[in-house]
């Protein structure tokens, strides 16, 4: 009975010991005697103490940093460069395996596949354009890392250029010469808004002109089509009435001598006097 129950305990105890649970953000290749057996999902798995093992691989996104390096430029600088690569083994069975049998520890290989990318596609840039062209950088190392890993049993999902760092000698004098630059931007900006005020005031100046132009116009064509009135009036009244004007003229000098004057009724030189005196002749009928 004794020797019962001591079997039954080593049964379970061996049991527990082979109870292997894998999280869902892993998989689990299991092997026996050092032989790839089968696949591991989710969930709960039992292994043979000693006789299996089981191995669980991360199938999350990762992250790894490939190390500041120092790296010559095309136009002979030094620049410190260090770029991020973010990766993930695929899901599948046949990849997970991949990426356990077909490279060897393949997070240290990814750095040093990415370093040496680098130092190849920028040491064919000058320090400016590696600067101005990181985009490019990141697509081409992305490229580069996806060909040479597509065995691998990953997905390269992206890489960040993290850092392009000149030595200090020459960051200083790219400082001064950006600093110039701007400061020349600066100055044309100025001069272009002094230039344009400048132009509106003269713009103004010529609307006051031809504003005081276009009154005096004005105040001379009134002045002309007065003169024009009067001008009518005098012939309205006094051209061809020159006897009428002689007998008006003889009348105030006679009446200047106090002398009595008979005018025949009915005569044009009545109706002139009244309409100096601004009186109108009345006619017959009124008369009476």
């Amino acid at each position: 009975m004794e020797t019962l129950w001591t079997l039954v305990s080593i049964a379970v105890f061996i049991f527990l010991l082979g109870i292997k649970i894998v999280r869902p953000t892993h998989r689990g290749l299991v092997e026996r005697l050092g032989k790839y057996n089968r696949f591991a999902g989710p969930g709960f798995h039992w292994v043979m103490p000693v006789i299996e093992q089981i191995y669980r691989i991360n199938i999350t996104e990762q992250m790894v940093d490939a190390e500041p390096q120092e790296i010559i430029t095309n136009d002979n600088l030094n620049a410190r460069v260090d770029a991020q690569v973010y990766f993930k083994v695929k899901i599948d069975a046949e990849n997970v395996k991949r990426c356990q049998y077909n490279v060897n520890n393949y997070q240290w290989q990814i750095v040093n596949l990415a370093r040496t990318t680098l130092r190849n596609i920028i040491g064919t840039l000058t320090l400016k354009s590696a600067n101005s062209e990181r985009g490019k950088i990141n697509a081409d190392l992305h490229k580069t890392l996806m060909d040479e890993t597509a065995n691998w049993g990953i997905e390269i999902v992206r890489t960040e250029l993290k850092e392009i760092s000149p030595p200090p000698d020459v960051q200083e004098t790219m400082n001064k010469v950006v600093k110039a630059e701007n400061e020349k931007i600066a100055a044309i900006d100025f001069a272009t808004a002094t230039e344009t005020t400048a132009d509106g005031q003269k713009r103004a100046q010529i609307k006051n002109a031809e504003g005081i132009k276009q009154a005096r116009i004005l105040q001379a064509q009134g002045e002309a089509e007065a003169i024009r009135l009067v001008n009518e009036a005098a012939e309205k009244y006094f051209v061809g009435n020159a006897q009428i004007l002689r007998k008006i003229q003889a009348v105030e000098t006679a009446l200047e001598e106090n002398a009595k004057i008979v005018i025949p009724p009915n005569t044009e030189l009545i109706n002139v006097i009244g309409e100096m005196a601004g009186i109108l002749p009345l006619s017959r009928k009124q008369k009476e």
